[in-house]
């Protein structure tokens, strides 16, 4: 347009619009694969701090118990065995990833039926040193967040605000096509006519969802017209329900 300043068209409005649009798809895809390398390199790098705090652990269990045990005693050996193996067992479960507070109760029990079965006074010191250990190895498991007991639990409770997750997470995702709408999002971008034939929805009873999944941040829409993604929060939330689901099918088993 003559005599119009270049950054004044209708055109070059729309072009610098859809151009802001690609720019902030682009920034949200790379941070959403940033999330997913992050999450990758610090399994990774848990599992190489279990296996390196295992082997720690083996040491300290045979340095300690050579140490602190009572000698002279015609069962040291015995029992040093019997220990070590207790021991070593408990302290494999750092590998497992998650440590249910049952495992922890069931080998506190294992340790009294040993204690019961001690047959001189003296063996308190013993029991002393190996409750010490096994304190020690569950204060580790704390630590590297594959533990808590269930009285700490309860208060991981207190942060939870219903008000905010039954209106950004429970609402949205009460419903069934809501939760397929953004499952199918879970790997590609999708379309409104493609969503509309996953669903069986249309035009405005779809358009009701999708914006009840956008109000909530949990889908973005590219541009105007444009194709659906899942965002990052509805990624994540998406994979603690994927979560949930397998934990309630393997209880549900027979």
């Amino acid at each position: 347009m003559e005599g119009s300043p270049l950054g004044s068209s209708p055109e070059i409005s729309e072009i610098k619009r859809i151009l802001e649009h690609m720019q902030r798809d682009v920034k949200r895809l790379i941070e959403k694969c940033n999330q997913q390398q992050i999450e990758l390199l610090v399994e990774s790098s848990k599992k190489d701090f279990c296996n390196a705090f295992k082997e720690y652990m083996r040491h300290d269990i045979q340095d300690n118990l050579e140490k602190s045990m009572v000698y002279p005693c015609q069962m040291r050996d015995e029992c040093q065995s019997r220990f070590t193996d207790f021991l070593e067992k408990n302290a494999s479960l750092i590998g497992q990833g998650e440590v249910t507070p049952e495992f922890i109760v069931e080998n506190q029990a294992e340790l009294l039926e040993l204690a019961e079965e001690a047959p001189y006074a003296r063996c308190d010191k013993c029991f002393q040193e190996v409750d010490t250990l096994f304190q020690k190895q569950v204060r580790l498991m704390r630590s590297l967040r594959i533990y808590s007991s269930p009285e700490e639990k309860h208060e991981d409770l207190s942060c939870l605000s219903e008000e905010y997750l039954v209106k950004n997470v429970l609402d949205p995702l009460s419903n069934q096509q809501r939760l397929q709408i953004l499952k199918s999002m879970a790997t590609q971008t999708q379309t409104f006519s493609n969503l509309s034939e996953l669903t069986g929805l249309k035009g405005g009873n779809l358009l009701f969802h999708l914006q009840k999944l956008t109000e909530t941040d949990l889908i973005l829409q590219r541009h105007e017209r444009g194709d659906y993604m899942i965002t990052e929060k509805g990624y994540s939330i998406l994979m603690a329900l994927s979560e949930l689901n397998c934990v309630l099918s393997s209880k549900n088993q027979p």
